[in-house]
């Protein structure tokens, strides 16, 4: 899960495995693989960057 601020400044958090895509529109929209959308304050690169995180994070912990 990654926390993002939506552009009326509530905290909205995400899983960040369900992000289908990022756009600059300029905001920054993101969409769900489910079709939900919402823009946040971060922009593209950072959201990409913690969903990065997010992902390294939760793979160090599986067992192989």
């Amino acid at each position: 899960m990654i926390t993002l601020t939506r552009l009326n400044g509530r905290t909205v958090v995400v899983n960040a495995e369900m992000i289908k895509f990022i756009e600059a529109t300029p905001d920054t929209m993101i969409t769900l693989t489910q079709g939900d959308h919402f823009m946040v304050q971060e922009d593209v690169d950072d959201v990409v960057a913690r969903a990065v995180e997010y992902a390294r994070r939760v793979r160090a912990f599986q067992v192989a």
